[in-house]
């Protein structure tokens, strides 16, 4: 990394505010909306859907499983990342993307072990009688209207349990879906960048590829999709709020340490003082709305090609939902 004294003439160029508001507008918008819908406390999520699989005859347990694996095998990737490299490795966004990969499957790991902790707890005889105390709730039979004002109060208070352990995530399950969301979209962008475009014009020139470079870049996305393909959380295009964030806090980042010294870009796109950076810098703001549609198609056609060849085995993230919105 080499470091000089950046004149002030660098940051004087007419390209740098144009590129800044191609990074500050996007953000303030997903602010914005992030914020409004904050308020508005809108949630649709019932917490089961972050540990139970979308598959009926598999186990929870596998789900955990997988997660664990997952966070084990990419701690000892950004290791031995760290062991060749340095805190230098965390110059580049494939790092900053693959740590929020393994974290979300740190914290993945912790939500199934809870959920499966929880769900074994539950006895055979207590699960009946909830299921009986919510069958009564919705269709409202007669039978609870002779009940005491004792028992009434007694089941109205397990009823509302129930329902309260199926509907809230917690701090850590919306963080858990934030980093999914965010790190698919991001993972697609690292992945599609490095293959596409930087393996083809600057391997051998700027960088050797090598192995763990290789898994680094690859794995990622690679995890992350098995994972999708076992998990029953909803994929939305509000996550892509959060993808513009995560990319802005990385420029910001860059932008920071050149103020402070740093001469050399990591990503030459990057570089302010070329005239074409402006249309380099719409260039990739533009090209993260494909990288999030393509997990967005992912996941849909998950959902609408397993549901069809294994309509009996694959429940459909849509269908949890509306089962979810019944209970309750």
């Amino acid at each position: 990394m080499q470091k000089s004294t950046v004149g002030i003439d660098y940051w004087m160029k007419w390209q740098v505010p144009v590129c800044g508001l191609i990074i500050v507008i996007p953000a303030a918008i997903a602010i914005k909306l992030i914020k409004n819908k904050t308020i508005n406390g809108e949630e649709d999520t019932q917490n089961s859907v972050l540990w139970v699989p979308c598959w009926r005859k598999l186990s929870p347990k596998w789900l955990l499983l997988y997660r664990a694996f997952a966070f084990l095998t990419m701690a000892y990737l950004l290791f031995q990342m760290l062991h060749s490299y340095g805190s230098y490795a965390f110059y580049f966004y494939t790092q900053w993307t693959f740590s929020l990969v393994m974290v979300y499957f740190a914290i993945g790991t912790i939500v199934s072990a809870r959920g499966c902790f929880m769900s074994t707890e539950k006895s055979p005889t207590g699960n009946v009688e909830k299921d009986k105390v919510l069958k009564n709730g919705s269709e409202g039979n007669e039978s609870a209207a002779v009940l005491d004002s004792g028992k009434g109060e007694s089941l109205t208070k397990l009823q509302n349990h129930v329902k309260n352990d199926e509907t809230r995530v917690g701090f850590l399950g919306s963080l858990m879906q934030i980093i999914y969301q965010t790190s698919a979209g991001a993972s697609v962008l690292t992945d599609l960048v490095f293959w596409c475009v930087l393996v083809p014009t600057m391997a051998g020139k700027q960088f050797e590829l090598t192995l763990l470079i290789g898994f680094i870049h690859s794995l990622n996305a690679v995890f992350l999709v098995i994972d999708s393909l076992l998990n029953a959380i909803p994929f939305k295009w509000f996550g892509f709020l959060y993808f513009i964030l995560w990319s802005t806090a990385y420029t910001t980042f860059q932008w920071i340490i050149h103020a402070c010294g740093v001469t050399w870009w990591p990503y030459p796109f990057l570089d302010l003082s070329t005239p074409w950076a402006p249309l380099w810098y719409f260039a990739l703001a533009v090209v993260h709305v494909p990288c999030y549609a393509v997990y967005i198609m992912l996941v849909k056609g998950k959902d609408s090609i397993f549901s069809k060849l294994f309509p009996r085995a694959f429940v459909r993230s849509d269908q949890r939902i509306s089962q979810h919105h019944k209970a309750a």
